[in-house]
């Protein structure tokens, strides 16, 4: 666990650094600088390109990760990133005709709704296309077990650079039309960046031939597009209806509460970059008790460490809306709704990792789609008769099917969970806090009322789970910073 624990404790503070950009961006810099609409708009169009951008991919960001350890030469290997790099253009140019043909009927979708969005929705395929190919290039970095870099350009780069943007709004030097065309480009040049480092770390021989295994690579890799699409429509589906069926300023409303519950799964996000190709090689060497040991470890770690974040959030979450204008207010029922949702993932561990290179993603993916549509049903039915919050329970109910599908195939398949004791000592921790001090506020400013609380609840969280021993490895590297017996 040395190299995972080294890079998620380096993924985890770029990680974290990201999101809190993108907190200031999604909590104060929108809602000032923005109208509620083009914030919905700015919220809508990049949604709609999380679900579009797995299809440009074809899923060959994970089939590389996959395969590449399995392949022994270099030419093998050149082989395999040539069709990496190529395979994505060459389904980009057929949507892009696609897309260039349909164009007048996406134009008439928008007609008898929220017009605001019909000049931008070009924009969705480029965001998509630089997204898919950036993902990419990432894969690249990781099978180098370089993925604090590629980590950095995920979760701070965009972010930083919309900050500026933003701020160039309100100083008046763009435009808010002209922001919006310019984020485009923003995810662009984050592309050509990583582009830049990917061949830094290998520059490939182009080879116009599959390697070796050619109908493996293309029915996995069209079966992951297949699951990178169910996993998207999962995440993004309910703000991309929402706009069809609510005023498009409510998927900025309900944004802010998805993000605040997103900061759950950072850890899961950082240390997933360096579990999924180690994963993929355990795999490959049909190391079971090496994987049984990954599974168990990055479940407990992540419990332990997304459940922290879950408390601060449920605890505060009164006086963090305070902060924000009252045109995006929401039920604190619907960011704890999704917060749970963020903690089932990170329960998980590194199963995704499992499934996604094992022999048996099949069943995951066929559990998916059908996940996938009755998200849909759901978000179709509650949406309009609940709002907002019917988008919140839609994807609730959808991800503890989906999650609960992934953890029964692991465990009949591998004969492995990732359930210890410590596990349910760490949730009774979480619940026992959540109880404790939700109803406990200072009679102070909200930004010192969240200060005072969460220091109280870190400290008290950390000594808890310290004194249990329920994680060494959490115990490891207190020890590292703090002198504690």
């Amino acid at each position: 666990m040395g190299i995972i624990v080294n890079q998620s404790a380096k993924n985890l503070v770029t990680t974290y650094v990201g999101f809190g950009i993108g907190a200031i961006n999604t909590l104060f810099l929108y809602t000032h600088f923005l109208t509620p609409e083009y914030y919905g708009l700015v919220g809508f169009l990049l949604s709609a390109a999380n679900l579009i951008w797995p299809l440009m991919a074809f899923g060959v960001h994970n089939t590389l990760v996959k395969f590449y350890s399995a392949y022994k030469t270099k030419e093998e290997q050149d082989k395999l990133l040539s069709v990496i790099l190529l395979l994505p253009l060459g389904i980009a140019l057929l949507l892009g005709t696609l897309g260039y043909f349909s164009y007048g009927l996406l134009l008439d979708y928008f007609s008898d709704g929220n017009t605001l969005v019909k000049p931008y929705i070009w924009m969705i395929f480029v965001i998509a296309m630089a997204t898919a190919y950036f993902e990419i290039f990432f894969s690249w970095a990781k099978i180098h077990y370089k993925s604090v870099f590629g980590n950095f350009m995920k979760e701070v780069f965009h972010r930083l650079g919309i900050s500026l943007l933003l701020l160039m709004v309100f100083m008046k030097w763009l435009t808010v039309k002209e922001f919006v065309f310019a984020l485009s480009g923003l995810f662009v040049l984050r592309t050509l960046v990583m582009l830049l480092y990917a061949f830094k770390l290998y520059l490939p021989k182009i080879h116009f031939s599959f390697p070796a295994n050619r109908s493996f690579i293309l029915k996995y890799s069209s079966l992951i597009l297949i699951a990178g699409s169910v996993a998207m429509v999962l995440l993004d589906l309910d703000k991309v209806m929402i706009e069809r069926f609510l005023p498009i300023e409510m998927v900025a409303v309900y944004g802010i509460a998805v993000y605040i519950s997103s900061v759950i799964a950072v850890p899961s996000r950082a240390m997933h970059q360096i579990t999924y190709p180690m994963t993929a090689t355990l795999l490959n060497n049909r190391d079971k008790k090496g994987l049984k040991d990954l599974y168990e470890k990055s479940s407990l770690n992540l419990l332990l460490v997304s459940g922290l974040i879950f408390l601060l959030i449920v605890t505060n979450v009164h006086q963090l809306y305070r902060l924000v204008p009252e045109e995006y207010q929401i039920d604190f029922s619907i960011v704890v709704l999704i917060s749970c949702v963020k903690l089932y993932d990170s329960l998980l561990g590194n199963n995704n990792s499992i499934m996604f290179n094992s022999d048996y993603y099949r069943l995951v993916l066929a559990v998916g789609v059908f996940l996938a549509g009755l998200a849909f049903v759901l978000n179709l039915l509650l949406i309009p008769n609940l709002g907002i919050f019917g988008a919140a329970l839609a994807t609730f109910l959808a991800f503890a099917i989906y999650n609960t599908a992934k953890i029964w195939i692991v465990y009949q398949k591998f004969h492995i969970q990732p359930f210890t004791l410590q596990t349910f000592y760490g949730l009774g921790v979480i619940i026992l806090f959540s109880f404790t001090f939700y109803f406990w506020d200072f009679n102070l400013h909200p930004v010192f009322n969240i200060l005072l609380k969460s220091f109280i609840i870190i400290g008290a969280y950390m000594l808890v789970i310290y004194f249990l021993k329920l994680s060494k490895d959490i115990n490891g590297l207190v020890k590292k910073f703090i002198k504690l017996p």
